[in-house]
């Protein structure tokens, strides 16, 4: 079994726009990686682009939400959990994407046409916990890193500061 996490956006139009999956790795609980594109078959996709779509048409929801969801043995998606916000896990989009999950937040609320969700690379987000933001300056020297830090005043065990995302060609 492993996680997964579909970014989807409706428009107070009803149209809806849905990235690809991210595949999701956690520990203690927090979490820690997302892959995405996922690595996942048609038949997979499609059915979590179903799942989203009847989520974001039942809320009658504007806006980005992100869905998680279990991958069972059997190949079907079970919903884990549904955050009617721009979610962690979408964090890839900001540089795997011509439109990232904040962007599409704003154009679905304000009534604007809905963006572009396919992407554009391979992105590997990290999320980075407590104290290791302080080690910014070795991830910004990272050619294919992007750096993204919260400005939070206090590291925390856990809490987390930022993240980066490792971009790489699709393929």
């Amino acid at each position: 079994m492993r996680e997964l996490s579909i970014i989807a956006a409706r428009g107070r139009d009803g149209a809806t726009a849905i990235y690809p999956l991210a595949e999701n790795h956690h520990e203690h609980g927090v979490l820690r990686r997302s892959l995405a594109p996922a690595r996942a078959d048609p038949a997979l996709n499609d059915q979590a682009e179903r799942i989203a779509a009847r989520v974001l048409a039942g809320l009658t929801y504007v806006g980005v939400i992100g869905i998680e969801l279990f991958e069972l043995a059997d190949g079907r998606l079970l919903v884990n959990e549904i955050a009617p916000r721009v979610h962690n896990s979408g964090h890839w989009t900001e540089d795997g994407c011509a439109v990232d999950q904040f962007e599409q937040h704003i154009r679905a609320v304000a009534g604007w046409p809905l963006g572009p969700t396919a992407a554009i690379a391979q992105v590997e987000m990290l999320n980075l916990l407590g104290e290791e933001a302080d080690a910014w300056r070795k991830f910004a020297a990272e050619p294919d890193t992007r750096l993204h830090l919260y400005g939070k005043r206090e590291a925390k065990p856990g809490r987390k500061m930022g993240h980066i995302n490792r971009v790489r060609p699709l393929g």
